[in-house]
């Protein structure tokens, strides 16, 4: 069976520590995607994100990441998921696939766990997962950052990827 991502119930965010104190999350506003399943099990995934629909709630962080320094928006408007492997226990997955951000692709995995099917009281049925990830955001060429001046660095190298699917049945 095929299963579209249902943007308004999911969510794509990601989060950074800033300082070496602090967090500063975002979210992608724009994706889509879909998932072969059999069974229970994933087959194929594939997502498509709209990199400059980022928003941190703050414009001017918000330019700074679509810039060349960072996402480079410009050149590469899209990122992607495709998936490689997928494993369940339950309702324990584990995720792995391809992530390609400025047109380099490098192997990701996620973890996590699924839920569903269900139905909901319109009687649409419904399946969702909540993965999650930390990557290392140089090994995609994003590597701006400023030396901080009692050591350390303003931006961390790690990126925590946390994403909320859900998706219905493909039309």
């Amino acid at each position: 069976m095929q299963w579209v991502i249902d943007p308004a119930h999911s969510q794509i965010q990601f989060s950074v520590k800033h300082l070496g104190i602090s967090t500063v999350r975002g979210t992608f506003g724009t994706f889509s995607g879909t998932i072969d399943e059999e069974g229970g099990s994933a087959k194929s995934v594939t997502v498509d994100i709209d990199v400059a629909s980022l928003n941190t709630g703050n414009e001017q962080r918000d330019g700074h990441l679509r810039s060349a320094d960072f996402f480079d928006v410009e050149n590469h408007p899209k990122a992607s998921f495709t998936l490689t492997s997928f494993e369940r226990s339950g309702d324990d997955v584990t995720a792995t696939g391809d992530l390609t951000i400025r047109g380099i692709t490098k192997a990701v995995t996620l973890k996590g766990e699924m839920g569903g099917p269900a139905t909901d009281p319109w009687g649409n049925r419904k399946v969702s997962a909540t993965l999650e990830t930390k990557i290392p955001r140089k090994d995609w060429g994003l590597v701006w950052n400023v030396a901080l001046e009692a050591g350390g660095v303003l931006v961390s190298e790690e990126v925590k990827l946390a994403i909320d699917v859900q998706a219905q049945p493909a039309a």
